[in-house]
């Protein structure tokens, strides 16, 4: 399936099926993130049962500290 992500195209292997298993593929699991999907801003504790569909537009915003 593709998806745009972040602003570019992107083919996700055929186990990425939600936001959960997406964030997992980046390493992004454990991080803060936001993410964006279609518009909508998804709910953290959907992320497990939200599913990716063809053609969705997904954003990460993924917050780093610093000083």
């Amino acid at each position: 399936m593709v998806v745009v992500l972040n602003g570019k195209k992107v083919e996700l292997a055929e186990e990425i099926q939600t936001i959960r298993t997406l964030l997992a593929s980046y390493q992004l699991q454990e991080k803060i993130v936001v993410v964006e999907q279609n518009g909508d801003i998804i709910d953290r504790s959907r992320y497990e049962e939200a599913p990716i569909a063809d053609g969705d537009r997904i954003e990460i915003v993924h917050f780093v500290g610093g000083g």
